[in-house]
């Protein structure tokens, strides 16, 4: 069982910036991809950014450019520093891990970007 804590969000201006931490329980080297999802009222979850063991990433077409994900692995969290953020990008962010077969989510952070 893998747990999954996030931090880091709120409410901020069109254009500011924002940074979301996700703590997990283990190593992070034990899992096959870690990676950011978004999910906004009366819309699909979708991905945001992931990043594979071997630190290879990748990000949807909306945020390239915007945000980057990281990985502290002495503090076994992954990081996505969200700038130049727009109203378009509210909503829960919710931090996924892959290990083995096994998919694990963290309970969700609210993002809200006022214009």
């Amino acid at each position: 069982q893998v747990q999954l804590v996030e931090s880091g969000g709120g409410l901020v201006q069109a254009g500011g910036s924002l940074r979301l931490s996700c703590a997990a329980s283990i190593s992070i080297f034990s899992l096959n991809t870690m990676g950011w999802y978004r999910q906004a009222p009366g819309k699909k979850r979708e991905l945001v950014a992931a990043i594979t063991a071997g630190g290879t990433t990748n990000y949807a077409d909306s945020v390239k450019g915007r945000f980057a994900i990281s990985r502290d692995i002495a503090k076994n969290t992954v990081n996505l520093q969200m700038n130049s953020l727009k109203p378009e990008d509210t909503a829960v962010y919710y931090c996924k891990a892959d290990v083995a077969y096994s998919t694990y989510w963290g309970q969700g952070t609210q993002v809200t970007v006022s214009s």
